[in-house]
């Protein structure tokens, strides 16, 4: 499987590459920023741009879709309960971080137990509402792209709009915590780490 990791803008967001090794068909998740620098890794690897898949509407999760997009041709998707924040800088709070919003639809509007493929690769998505009303989860076999949902030995945060501890914690522990304690989790920020380690010393959730 492709798995490739871009760090991009002020809140070091990672921006995901992944998908079929044989194919050369991907995904790009949370394009955050430094359109650019994504692109570039897009062209020299001479990948095929199938979806931009956000795990949030949040602006250090979005900001490059509508380059990337024009660029690419990729559609565009994001949990419906998210999809207003690409079109509204005060739901994806880019009117407070200083960036320009995104004003791109999405094309592909997910729900819990979606699925997108690519080559031979079936990525599953899980609806893990808490940080934000739309929040999703990627999963396929042991790789988990948990957006701002999980983190290293921590969780992620409640207390913008539309966000929900209790929520959080209830996504996290039954669906997440549901997976092999071998699965490799990608957070939106930081470090990797395992559902297994996250099990033993994340104190959120223990």
């Amino acid at each position: 499987m492709i798995l490739e990791s871009l760090t991009v803008g002020r809140l070091e967001t990672n921006c995901y590459i992944t998908g079929d090794e044989k194919t050369n068909e991907v995904m790009v998740i949370d394009p955050g920023d430094e359109d650019e620098k994504i692109y570039k890794t897009l062209v020299e690897r001479k990948y095929e741009v199938k979806y931009i898949v956000l795990t949030h509407g949040h602006a250090d999760h979005i900001s490059a879709v509508k380059s990337l997009k024009e660029k690419t041709g990729a559609q565009v998707a994001i949990h419906q309960a998210d999809s207003a924040a690409l079109l509204d800088g005060r739901i994806n709070l880019s009117i407070y971080m200083g960036s320009e919003s995104v004003q791109v639809p999405a094309d592909i509007e997910l729900k819990d137990n979606s699925e997108l493929k690519l080559g031979s690769y079936l990525f599953q998505i899980m609806h893990t509402p808490g940080h934000t009303p739309g929040g999703i989860c990627i999963w396929t076999g042991n790789t988990l792209f948990s957006g701002d949902t999980l983190f290293w030995e921590s969780i992620g945060r409640t207390d913008l709009p539309g966000g929900d501890y209790e929520q959080l914690l209830n996504s996290i522990r039954e669906k997440l915590m549901r997976l092999e304690d071998s699965t490799v989790v990608y957070p939106g920020h930081g470090n990797k780490t395992t559902i297994g380690h996250e099990r033993k010393y994340n104190l959120y959730i223990r």
